[in-house]
């Protein structure tokens, strides 16, 4: 269920509820409690942080284990069947990813499942609408599990501005495939980058139903693993994934016309994208913005918004 486009769908004024805080788990907790969660009763829900990478709690570079606690808890709490799921980057080893980053320990203590989304065969989605991607080697847990909820930590990106809810389903594609989205070939007739296209096409069959973003300790500069770590201790979170992605890039102070591929994302009408018709609840934005820095490579990050030369 996990790889289908008629999920994820969003109201026409969304809203995104934002925490602030001096912990994780309460921002969290505070956060999904205004979140109608009885849709995931009796459900089998994945929870996708983002673990991909071998990084201890508080380093920026993987979910809080707490945020992930707050998540297993909310569900639990709803009647939902919880399991923490990653396919991490090549060369790492989730349990490993999983132990270091505290995530295992929360999990062990709440006896919650935690599964290596490598273990099994892949399922080959048909992206019928791509325009660089006609299929994509998905997880099988993620195309069967009823509920997703994406996880990650916000952070900068080298290779797409920044990360959020909807790039952190990238660790739903299987083992090496999702390398292959960083491989592909000039967009014939364009200069825009393939990778945020690659991005906007996996989103429109891959995509969580609730999007929970771990602003606690977030990372500017050279992310995903290089950058600096913000002690931000804010939580945002929605059933409309772009409509919260668009309220993490505000709350890190990025024009969001840097970020192609959540542009693409909207002009596709995946979800909310105008802040004037997102209802933001909680903590008021403009109390929380912060001002990251941006990558050192920021102006290859902008090749999508270059016009292409004129023959």
């Amino acid at each position: 269920m996990g790889a289908d486009s008629s999920r994820g769908a969003s109201p026409a004024e969304p809203s995104v509820y934002v925490a602030q805080g001096d912990g994780p788990y309460d921002n969290t907790r505070r956060a999904l409690e205004h979140v109608d969660l009885s849709l995931v009763r009796g459900k089998r829900v994945l929870l996708k942080p983002n673990a991909g990478r071998v990084a201890p709690a508080g380093s920026g570079v993987t979910t809080h284990p707490e945020v992930v606690a707050a998540a297993i808890d909310a569900m639990r709490e709803a009647g939902a069947q919880p399991a923490v799921g990653e396919s991490p980057i090549v060369g790492v080893k989730v349990r490993e990813a999983f132990e270091v980053s505290g995530i295992a320990a929360v999990a062990r203590r709440r006896d919650c499942p935690l599964i290596d989304l490598d273990r099994r065969r892949s399922v080959e989605v048909p992206v019928p609408e791509g325009r660089v991607i006609r299929s994509l080697r998905v997880c099988a847990e993620a195309r069967e599990r009823e509920f997703i909820v994406s996880l990650p930590v916000m952070k900068m990106h080298m290779h797409t501005g920044v990360t959020l809810s909807v790039k952190n389903m990238k660790g739903c594609l299987w083992r090496r495939s999702k390398v292959e989205l960083h491989m592909l070939p000039p967009v014939e007739g364009s200069e825009l980058k393939p990778i945020d296209f690659a991005i906007a096409d996996m989103s429109s069959v891959l995509r969580p139903d609730l999007a929970v973003i771990d602003g606690f300790t977030a990372m500017e500069g050279n992310g995903p693993v290089g950058g600096t770590p913000v002690e931000h201790r804010v939580a945002v979170v929605s059933p409309d994934w772009l409509a919260a992605d668009r309220v993490g890039v505000e709350l890190m102070g990025i024009d969001i016309g840097k970020i192609g591929y959540l542009n693409y994302c909207a002009s596709a009408g995946m979800g909310g994208f105008d802040l004037k018709k997102i209802e933001i609840l909680g903590e008021p934005l403009s109390r929380h913005i912060r001002k990251y820095r941006l990558h050192d490579n920021v102006e290859k990050q902008l090749i999508w918004s270059t016009p292409p030369k004129q023959s």
